[in-house]
């Protein structure tokens, strides 16, 4: 099954009374190319992360996201310092007793002291709380990856369509061509006519002229190609590893084979056809930028 590049998945769960959530995004890019935003408390887990995600995304531009709230656990410790905030209050009713000023101190001016508090951040079990941000982030990887194969499935259908109009109009080529040789013998025959006004042609010369001819603008080698490639991508195309670059190179012979037609045919009707041959073709290559 093929899959898009792009997608977007969204993981959230309360867990040992944190509330976790976990976002997972991508675009298209040649390579499999990771960035993470995370608290930085918990950089221990960014490479977690990317190894989570190496095994399941194989290329895009992939952006994860976590943000994890306490609810019911609190990590950091608050203690008073008691010294501190006695120095400071008997400082400030000295300068009252000196200046004459009326004692109106409150616990608001307390919490104004520089250096009351201190904040002391508790032990957290790392282990743990990767667990609970692991189970979240596979439950946003799950529905990233139903996106992208949504998607893929999108795609591949109309891939499909547009092999199927490339291969009929192999099969009109392929039809056509010797049509264009005997129109040419049949041109040869009456320029030669005219030119010696003689009905009394040699055939032989006729013959031998529309044979070069037929040398020269003879397209089976590449309409036998053309069908083989597009048979190899039909192939890759039920494949359950990643295709993309494989099919990127197809499209490319695909192109080239047209264009050989193009170049060797000179009959107005190939030539349109060869035109809307590449126009499909165009349209498969920007289809695959986002195949992974």
């Amino acid at each position: 099954m093929i899959k898009s590049m792009t997608g977007f998945g969204r993981g959230h769960n309360v867990l040992n009374g944190r509330d976790i959530t976990v976002e997972i995004r991508a675009v298209n890019h040649r390579y499999y190319e990771f960035s993470c935003r995370i608290p930085r408390s918990m950089g221990f887990a960014e490479e977690r992360l990317k190894s989570l995600l190496q095994g399941k995304i194989n290329r895009g531009k992939v952006e994860v996201s976590v943000l994890v709230s306490n609810t019911a656990v609190n990590d950091e410790q608050i203690t008073l310092n008691t010294e501190v905030i006695r120095s400071y209050i008997e400082a400030m009713r000295a300068a009252g007793e000196q200046f004459g000023l009326e004692e109106d101190l409150s616990v608001s001016d307390i919490l104004r002291i520089p250096d009351a508090f201190t904040v002391i951040k508790t032990d957290v079990d790392e282990e743990q709380l990767w667990e609970d941000v692991r189970s979240v982030a596979e439950e946003a990887l799950s529905r990233f990856i139903s996106m992208r194969e949504t998607e893929g499935e999108r795609m591949k259908a109309d891939i499909l369509s547009r092999l199927d109009r490339i291969e009929n109009w192999v099969g009109f080529i392929e039809e056509r061509s010797p049509q264009v040789v005997e129109d040419y013998r049949k041109r040869l025959y009456d320029k030669m006519c005219e030119v010696l006004k003689s009905k009394e042609i040699d055939e032989n010369r006729i013959l031998i002229e529309a044979g070069i001819f037929s040398e020269k603008t003879a397209v089976d080698e590449e309409t036998v190609r053309l069908r083989s490639h597009i048979a190899q991508f039909r192939t890759m195309l039920e494949s359950a590893e990643p295709v993309g670059r494989k099919l990127d190179f197809l499209v490319q012979e695909m192109n080239r084979e047209t264009n050989t037609i193009g170049s060797k045919v000179q009959d107005i009707e190939v030539t349109r056809v060869v035109v809307d041959q590449k126009s499909e073709i165009e349209k498969i290559r920007e289809q695959i930028q986002n195949i992974e």
